[in-house]
C-alpha cells in the first residue's frame, strides 16, 4: 500500500534557538532563504505524499499563513493543535489519529534537514511490507538521540532514547515510516518516560520486542537535526552549496561596478549599488539594498534587508534587518528587524545594545 499521508511537526518552543525563536516559529527560520518546513514538505511530496498534517502550538497563526493549504506543492495541508501541552513526539502522532485512520504514513520532524531523497526509503518500505522503517545516520553525539541496538549478528533488536553509553554511533533520525494501524495500537501500550513524555523510541522498542517487521536504512548524503544555531548555519551552507546555478536567478538591479562571483540570487526590487563585492553562494531576497559592502560566501539575506559598509559571511539574516557599520560578521544569525548601526557623529564612548534573552555577542 503506497504511502500518501504524512505528519509534519510545526510546534514546540525551540528554547535552544532563542532569542531567534522568541518571535518566530522555529520551522519558519529560513535555510537557503526558504522556511525550514518547506524543505520537509518538498521531501515528502517528492516521495509521493498527497495529504500532509502539521501540528501547531495552541493559538499559532504564522505557520498557517506562510505554508497555506498546500496548493503550492499540489497537495492538501491540514493543521491541528497539539492538545494538553508538550507530551513527546509520539503524542504528536497520536493526536493525528483521526486524520491518518488505517492508512500507512510518514512522520517527519520538520527540523531535520537532509540533502538526499527519501523516495528510495519509501520504495523499500512498500516493497518489503514493513510495519515500520527507520532512517539512521552516524553522528558524533548519539546520546542526544534515540539509538538503535543490534545483536551480534547485526540484527536490530531495540531502540533506546538518549542512552548514557551508546553502543554505537548511529542515531535514529526524525524520519519514520509506519504501516496501517500499527502505530496507534502501540501507543496504547506504552507509558510516559521519566521526563514525562511519550517517547517515539518506546514505540519502536515495542515493535522490536513484539516481533513486528522493522526495517532501517542509513541516510545517504547528509542529515542534521537543526536544534542549535551552529546546526542551522551548517545546514544553510550545505543547502546553498548543493543548489544548482539555475536556482540563483538575478531579478534586481546591479551596479556595473559591483564585483559578483559564484552563484548569487538577487530578488525582485533589490539593489546592488556601488562598492559591493559578493562571493557566492549567496541568496538575497526581495527589496534589499547593498552598498559598499562585501558579502559571502554562504550568506542568505531576508526581504527588506540593508547592508552598508560591512562584511558578512557564513550567516543568516532575516527580513527587515539593517547592518550599517564598519564590522565583519561571520557565523551569525540575525533575527527580524535587527539593527547593527554606527553611532552618528563622533566616535562612540561605548556600544549601545538592546539585547534579548539568550543572545550571544562576541566582540
Amino acid at each position: 500500500m503506497r504511502i500518501k499521508k504524512a505528519i509534519l511537526t510545526g510546534g514546540g518552543h525551540a528554547t535552544r534557538l532563542r532569542p531567534i525563536t522568541s518571535l518566530i516559529n522555529k520551522h519558519l527560520i529560513p535555510l537557503a532563504n526558504k522556511p525550514m518546513i518547506f524543505h520537509a514538505i518538498e521531501k515528502v511530496v517528492e516521495a509521493g505524499v498527497e495529504e500532509i498534517f502539521i501540528n501547531t502550538n495552541p493559538g499559532e497563526t504564522e505557520l498557517q499563513k506562510y505554508v497555506g493549504d498546500g496548493g503550492h506543492w499540489g497537495v492538501k495541508i491540514t493543521f491541528f493543535e497539539q492538545t494538553g501541552g508538550p507530551q513527546g513526539i509520539a503524542h504528536v502522532v497520536n493526536e493525528a489519529k483521526k486524520f491518518i485512520g488505517d492508512d500507512p504514513f510518514i512522520f517527519y520532524l520538520s527540523d531535520n534537514i537532509i540533502l538526499g531523497s527519501i523516495k528510495e526509503m519509501t520504495d523499500e518500505f512498500n516493497k518489503n511490507n514493513f510495519d515500520c522503517m527507520l532512517a539512521l545516520s552516524k553522528v558524533p553525539d548519539p546520546n542526544r538521540f534515540g539509538v538503535p541496538y543490534f545483536d551480534e549478528a547485526g540484527k536490530l533488536i531495540d531502540v533506546v532514547e538518549k542512552p548514557q553509553n551508546p553502543p554505537n554511533d548511529f542515531a535514529v533520525t526524525g524520519i519514520y515510516l509506519y504501516g496501517p494501524k500499527v502505530f496507534f495500537n502501540a501507543f496504547e501500550k506504552i507509558e510516559k518516560s521519566a521526563r514525562g513524555e511519550y517517547e517515539i523510541s518506546s514505540i519502536h522498542s515495542h515493535f522490536l520486542k513484539n516481533n513486528f517487521k522493522v526495517g532501517y536504512r542509513e541516510v545517504t548524503g547528509w542529515w542534521k537535526d537543526t536544534g542549535q544555531a551552529n546546526d542551522l548555519l551548517l545546514a544553510n551552507r550545505l543547502l546553498l552549496e548543493r543548489m544548482e546555478a539555475s536556482e540563483f536567478p538575478n531579478h534586481g538591479s546591479i551596479d556595473k561596478s559591483a564585483d559578483i562571483s559564484g552563484k548569487v540570487h538577487v530578488g525582485i526590487g533589490s539593489q546592488i549599488k556601488a562598492g559591493v563585492k559578493i562571493i557566492g553562494p549567496v541568496m538575497i531576497a526581495e527589496n534589499c539594498i547593498l552598498e559598499n559592502c562585501e558579502i559571502g560566501p554562504n550568506v542568505t539575506i531576508g526581504s527588506g534587508g540593508e547592508l552598508r559598509n560591512c562584511k558578512m559571511k557564513d550567516s543568516i539574516m532575516l527580513e527587515n534587518s539593517v547592518v550599517d557599520a564598519d564590522i565583519k560578521i561571520t557565523d551569525s544569525i540575525l533575527g527580524k528587524g535587527v539593527s547593527v548601526i554606527k553611532k552618528p557623529g563622533q566616535e562612540a564612548e561605548g556600544h549601545k545594545m538592546i539585547i534579548g534573552d539568550k543572545t550571544i555577542i562576541e566582540i
